[in-house]
């Protein structure tokens, strides 16, 4: 047992002391406080509080410090913004760029519209902290309304089938419920009943569809985009809408416009009300999605959608001279070969999304050194309480 002070806050939300000239992470603390741990390596576990931070405040959550799906509820509003910048400011700042990070932008909206919960047969929930051990849950606050009753359909499903991982997304016209199992027992005759008591709107499993009473949807501007099975969704409404604002601004009055790493279309979607589009993406699945959603939308420029692994085969600067603008939203191993390709072409405006500002910055620092400057940063909230954090960076040549 040891006694420590809290000195600062690492990038996993975890307070920062020294044992014997080692640094050691304490979870649930905060600097200024004193704490009293049991040391494990360079972690700690937190025994009680000594002495408590005026920046602690009470968690919304029963299940907060046992539940691994958040980090940091304990933190006041003011300390949290501050960290959150940081997870910005910190990786730009190592990579040599000076530009300022604006401030925090609030975007949990009514909370997170998608969840990814692990059945297991001692309960239903997210890891536990440092563990694969489940936690129980009976509900989870930032989740939308919708999302209730996700912790009782992982439970029957996990009754019918065994042990699996069960993402479940509110959309429109329902719940989409996808599956993941290693030793799938699954026949559409033992999750029929599921499906009907929980009114599902789709059920699959592994990838492949077991169900449809009605095909999931969204809403991206003007369109309905009906949603492939394992594509990707922004985790909130609010920070789709947010981070669509944030990237058509700085686009004015441009008339050709490529979106890279385009996924089902919620910036290409949005920016073709106004300019024509080429949008690439590796995924088939959204690409056809986004295909459909413009056939059925009155009222868009011509929009044309390209499968592209963007990684192996990024659009050249040949390909790309012909455009006002371009948009990249890449996964978070970020875009470097695109960016390689960026640095070297004429085009004036560029705008970037990231849900990883290492790989941003590291991006960015291609995009500079190419002739661009950093014109802002501004750092997106969608997943509260999270060691995470979106960003839009907009270049100039």
């Amino acid at each position: 047992m040891s006694e420590v002070a809290i000195t600062g806050i690492g990038a996993r939300g975890e307070g920062i002391a020294e044992v014997a000239g080692q640094r050691v992470f304490v979870p649930f603390t905060l600097p200024g406080e004193s704490a009293e741990v049991e040391v494990e390596g360079d972690h700690a576990r937190l025994v009680r509080l000594l002495q408590s931070s005026a920046e602690r405040v009470e968690p919304i959550c029963p299940h907060f410090g046992a539940c691994g799906g958040c980090q940091l509820q304990h933190l006041g509003p003011g300390l949290y913004r501050d960290f959150k910048r940081g997870l910005v400011e910190l990786p730009l700042r190592r990579a040599g760029i000076d530009t300022a990070v604006g401030d925090l932008i609030d975007a949990q909206g009514t909370g997170r519209r998608r969840a990814t919960l692990h059945a297991r047969k001692e309960g239903s929930g997210y890891m536990q902290a440092r563990s694969h051990q489940v936690h129980d849950l009976d509900r989870c606050p930032i989740l939308v309304p919708g999302l209730g009753k996700a912790s009782d359909i992982c439970r029957a499903i996990q009754t019918a089938i065994g042990e699996c991982d069960v993402a479940i997304t509110a959309t429109r016209t329902g719940l989409d419920v996808a599956i993941r199992a290693e030793k799938a027992r699954a026949r559409p005759e033992r999750v029929a009943p599921i499906a009907e008591r929980f009114s599902l709107a789709r059920l699959s499993l592994n990838g492949e569809m077991l169900l449809l009473n009605r095909m999931p949807v969204v809403g991206m501007g003007k369109a309905q985009v009906e949603l492939p099975i394992g594509s990707f969704l922004q985790a909130t409404e609010a920070a789709e809408e947010t981070l669509a604002r944030l990237v058509l601004e700085p686009l004015g009055k441009a008339k050709s416009v490529a979106d890279l790493f385009c996924g089902i279309g919620p910036f290409a979607l949005r920016i073709a009300e106004s300019a024509k589009v080429f949008a690439a993406d590796s995924d088939k699945a959204g690409i056809a999605a986004l295909s459909k959603a413009v056939r059925n939308t009155q009222g868009l420029k011509a929009v044309t959608a390209q499968v592209r692994d963007l990684f192996r085969e990024p659009l050249t600067q040949y390909e790309l001279g012909g455009y006002d603008a371009i948009v990249f939203d890449p996964p978070r191993a970020g875009a470097e070969a695109q960016a390689r390709e960026l640095a070297k072409g004429k085009v004036k405006t560029i705008v970037g999304v990231s849900c990883d500002p290492k790989t941003f910055a590291r991006d960015a620092a291609i995009l500079i050194a190419g002739g661009y400057r950093l014109e802002s940063v501004t750092p997106v909230d969608q997943f509260a309480w999270s060691t995470h954090v979106e960003l839009v960076g907009v270049f100039r040549r």
